[in-house]
C-alpha cells in the first residue's frame, strides 16, 4: 500500500468524524450468483428449521428459559452442557482454521449479518430506490412526494421484514408451536412476549436500515482477529499489485494504447471495485479490517477487464505469497496444528455422543436427615431422585436396584414409575441396608436404573451410617 494512502481511521468516518454513508453499486457476476444461491439456501434453512419436526422434536430449539435444547432433532438437557462447550470449541477452532487458510470467507458467504444486509435489505433498496447513482441523488433531493413515497415504502418494508426476523428468532427460543399459539391468541393475551418482540424488531430495523456495515467494522470482533490470524500465505480477496501497478502505476484506459510498453499496470483506475464495495474501502490498498471477502470487487474488476480486453483476475482469491512469489497454497505447520486440534475435538465430541446415556439420574440424600433404624434392624436413609428422559419416547416400568450393597430400595409411590418422552420425573425413595453392610458414617452406594430388567444407567450416592461402625 502506498505511503500516501495510509489511513488511521475506519473508511466510513470522514475527516470531521461524521458517518460517511456507503452507497454500494449493485453487484453482478459469477461470484455474486454463487453467493445468492448460498444465501437463499441458508435463509431457507433459517426460516424452516423451527418448523421442521423429527420424531416430534423441533429441528433446532434453544429454549434457555425452560432449559430445553434440540440440535438437529435430538433433545439436549442442561446435564449435556459439556457437549455444547465442546461443540462451541469446535466452532471456534474451525473458524480460526478457515480464517488462517482462507481469510474472512465466513463473513462474506455465511454470516447472517452479511446475508440479510446484502441479499435481502439492499436488494429491496435497489428495487425501490434504484442503483448507486439514483440513491445518491434521492438522498440529496429535498423532501418531496417522490422521496416520501420511496423512503416511506422502503422503511415500511424494512420493518415488516425485521418483525418477521424477530418472530423467527422467537421460534428458536420458545418453539414454533408456542409461537403459533401466541399468534392465534393475539398480542393482548401475551403482552409480556409481544412488547419485547416489538423492541427486538426495532433493533433489527436499526441494524439493517442505519447501522449496516458498522456491525462488521465496529461491533464484530472477528474482523480485528484478522491481524492475528492472517499471514502472507492466507488466501484472501486480494488485488494483484504486481500486475496492476507494474513500473509506472495505474493509468486510465485509452484505446489502442500499448500499456505494457509504457510501463503501466493493468489497473485502469476505474474505481468500480470501490463503488461496489459494501464497506466502502479500496481493495487496491491491501487487506483491510473492513473487508468481508464478499467478492463484489472481483466480479466488478473481471467485468471491466473483459471490456478492455485484459486478462481477468486482477482482483482474485490469492495470498500475498502467490502475488509476489507465485507460490501455491501450502499446508503450513500452523494449519496442521489447527487441523490436529480440530480433529481431536471432533473425535472427542463423537465419542461423548456415543457414550451419552439416554437417561440421566441424580439421587441425593435428603439434606438435614439422619439415618433411621427399621423394625428389622436395618439402617435407612431417605433420598430424592430426578430422572431425565433424553429420548423421544416414554419409558415405562422404571425402578432402582442396589448394585454395590445388599439391601432394598423403596419408592414412596409404588414399585415402578413412568418417565414421559423428553420429560423429567422426580420423587422420593428410601434405601434400607443391613448394618453388617455399612462401614462407618460415609458409604458410597452404586445404584442401577432399570427399565423392567434392562439396565439403563448407573449412578452413585452417599449413605449415612452411625459413627460407631468405624
Amino acid at each position: 500500500m502506498a505511503e500516501d494512502n495510509f489511513r488511521d481511521s475506519i473508511g466510513t468516518i470522514n475527516e470531521e468524524g461524521q458517518r460517511e454513508w456507503v452507497y454500494p453499486k449493485k453487484p453482478t457476476g459469477i461470484f455474486y450468483k454463487y453467493r445468492k444461491w448460498v444465501s437463499y439456501f441458508l435463509l431457507l434453512f433459517l426460516f424452516a428449521s423451527p418448523f421442521i419436526k423429527i420424531n416430534g422434536n423441533q429441528f433446532l430449539l434453544f429454549n434457555v428459559l425452560e432449559r430445553k435444547f434440540n440440535i438437529f432433532g435430538f433433545p439436549f438437557w442442561p446435564q449435556d452442557f459439556y457437549l455444547v462447550v465442546v461443540a462451541m470449541l469446535i466452532g471456534v477452532v474451525f473458524i480460526t482454521l478457515f480464517t488462517v487458510a482462507f481469510g474472512r470467507i465466513f463473513c462474506g458467504w455465511i454470516c447472517p449479518q452479511t446475508i440479510f444486509l446484502e441479499m435481502v435489505f439492499r436488494r429491496i433498496e435497489y428495487a425501490i430506490e434504484g442503483d448507486r447513482g439514483k440513491q445518491i441523488r434521492l438522498d440529496k433531493m429535498p423532501w418531496n412526494k417522490q422521496k416520501i413515497i420511496k423512503k416511506g415504502s422502503k422503511w415500511v418494508v424494512f420493518y415488516i421484514i425485521s418483525f418477521l426476523i424477530a418472530n423467527i428468532f422467537l421460534a428458536y427460543l420458545i418453539g414454533s408451536d408456542e409461537l403459533l399459539k401466541y399468534v392465534y391468541d393475539g398480542p393482548q393475551a401475551h403482552l409480556g412476549t409481544f412488547i419485547p418482540l416489538i423492541i427486538f424488531s426495532f433493533v433489527f430495523y436499526f441494524i439493517f436500515a442505519w447501522f449496516r456495515e458498522q456491525v462488521c467494522i465496529i461491533a464484530c470482533p472477528y474482523g480485528r482477529l484478522q491481524g492475528v490470524l492472517l499471514d502472507d500465505k492466507s488466501i484472501v480477496v486480494a488485488y494483484d499489485h504486481k500486475r496492476g501497478e507494474a513500473e509506472n502505476g495505474r493509468k486510465k484506459f485509452r484505446k489502442n494504447e500499448d500499456r505494457a510498453a509504457l510501463g503501466y499496470g493493468d489497473c485502469i483506475d476505474c474505481f468500480q471495485c470501490v463503488h461496489v464495495c459494501p464497506t466502502g474501502i479500496d481493495i487496491r490498498n491491501g487487506t483491510q479490517l473492513e473487508c468481508v471477502n464478499c467478492t463484489a470487487c472481483i466480479d466488478a474488476c473481471d467485468e471491466i477487464m473483459e471490456k478492455v480486453d485484459l486478462p481477468k483476475g486482477l482482483i482474485r482469491y490469492a495470498s500475498e505469497d502467490n502475488i509476489t512469489k507465485k507460490a501455491k497454497f501450502q499446508f503450513t505447520p500452523r494449519l496442521k496444528a489447527y487441523t490436529g486440534v480440530l480433529t481431536i475435538l471432533v473425535g472427542l465430541l463423537v465419542g461423548l455422543l456415543f457414550i451419552r446415556s439416554n437417561i440421566e439420574a441424580d439421587i441425593l440424600r435428603l439434606p438435614g436427615q439422619l439415618y433411621e433404624t427399621t423394625a428389622e434392624g436395618n439402617l435407612s436413609n431417605v433420598y430424592t431422585y430426578k430422572l431425565v428422559n433424553k429420548t423421544t419416547h416414554s419409558m415405562d416400568s422404571i425402578n432402582f436396584k442396589l448394585l454395590s450393597h445388599q439391601g432394598k430400595i423403596k419408592l414412596v409411590k409404588g414399585d415402578y414409575f413412568k418417565v414421559q418422552e423428553a420429560g423429567l420425573s422426580e420423587g422420593t425413595l428410601f434405601i434400607e441396608i443391613p448394618k453388617s453392610e455399612i462401614n462407618g458414617e460415609e458409604n458410597t452406594l452404586k445404584i442401577g436404573v432399570y427399565k423392567g430388567n434392562e439396565l439403563l444407567e448407573k449412578t452413585s450416592t452417599n449413605f449415612m451410617g452411625p459413627r460407631s461402625f468405624y
